[in-house]
Order: structure tokens, then sequence, then C-alpha cells
């Protein structure tokens, strides 16, 4: 059975390699998350100042600690948090995992503060969104819903949020300052900027 669902995902992940092409953006394929650890050393040069949104994809890979020039804006304390995160849209390469990813090849993120999907949109010079299959939806109305029942709940639990999802599961549009990570929605749906945006499918589940 197992066999077979990782067949089933490598199909999907070939057609959204093509989609994502249409898109101008270019993706790849790879077994595994060490695959996925290797496949992102080799897109990093030395030179290359590296920064990266949360993400508890990156942390599964454990892409980060084979990287020392970088810019760290998650691990500083909250009063100097804002500024850290101005800097990353300089960086040279932004990691980052997506929410949800299409069939049709369209990422699709819900953010808290905004620096993550900031610096997806504009900023650093290449940008390496990495996904498990369990990312993929149908439609962008699937991937909100997935973002919503599958990613919000547990990240609000996982950062300690005092949000209706962290209790129960599901979305209870809160509004609340310093508790609510829903607060940019953004889908992108196309690359302006030709070998921007590179994007790593997974053949595991990895993160939310």
């Amino acid at each position: 059975m197992e066999q077979n669902v990782k067949e089933a995902n490598k199909r999907k992940i070939e057609l959204l390699i093509r989609n994502l092409k249409k898109r101008n953006m270019i993706g790849y394929y790879c077994e595994t998350a060490e695959d996925a650890r290797r496949q992102i050393r080799a897109m990093i040069r030395d030179e290359d100042v590296v920064s990266w949104g949360g993400s508890a994809t990156l942390d599964q890979i454990g892409i980060k600690k084979d990287l020392s020039n970088v810019i760290d804006a998650m691990s500083v304390p909250p009063e100097r948090a804002y500024e850290e995160r101005r800097k990353t849209l300089t960086a040279d390469v932004y990691l980052t995992s997506t929410n949800a990813v299409t069939m049709d090849g369209e990422l699709v993120n819900i953010d808290g503060v905004g620096n993550r999907v900031a610096a997806m949109c504009f900023g650093p010079s290449k940008v390496i969104v990495v996904a498990g299959a369990n990312k993929i939806a149908e439609n962008e109305e699937a991937a909100i819903a997935r973002i919503k029942t599958d990613a919000c709940p547990p990240n609000c639990i996982r950062l300690d949020k005092q949000t209706p999802c962290a209790l129960t599961g599901k979305c209870g549009q809160c509004l609340t300052p310093g508790q609510t990570i829903c607060s940019y929605t953004v889908t992108t749906r196309f690359n302006s900027i030709p070998d921007r945006v590179h994007v790593i499918l997974v053949n595991e589940v990895l993160g939310y």
C-alpha cells in the first residue's frame, strides 16, 4: 500500500513540475528528505548569504546546520526580531517551505507576521521552496482548507499561541494581536523574475 502511495505521489509531482514551469518556477523531484538536503546544498554557493522563514520542514531536513553565512531572524530575542526579519530581504538565498502547492503549480501560504511571504515575493535573489507530498492540494480552495485544518492548528500549538484553532483544531477567525497567525494569505501564481523561485518536491510527509 505504501509503495502504491509513493508511486501515485511521484506521478503527481512529475505533473506538478511541468505546471510549475508554465508559471516560470523551476521544480525538482526528490525521493527523500536527505535527497532534498543534498539538492539544496548544491544550489547554494559558499559566498551566499542565506536566510529562512519558520519551517518545520526545513528543521526536519536538517539543512540549517550545513550553512554558516546566515541571517537567522528566527532565533533572536523578540525585541530584535522585526529588524532581523527586515534584513532577510537582503539575503542572496531564502529558504522556506510552502503551506500548500496546487496541482496547477500555485504556491499558497498563510502567514502571521508576513516576513516569509514577503521574501517569497520580493527581495532575495533566489528562493528555494521545499514541500513534502502532503502539501499537494487539488486547487487553491482545497489548499486554503488544508492550511486551516492541517497547518495552522499544529503551528499555533508549536508556537504556544492561544488561538481557537490551537484548542479545537478548527479556525475561529480570530483577530488577537500577538496570537493570530492567519494575517496574510498569498498565492504565488507566477514568478516574474526568471530563475528566482525553485521548488523542491519531496515524496515524503514533511512539515504541516
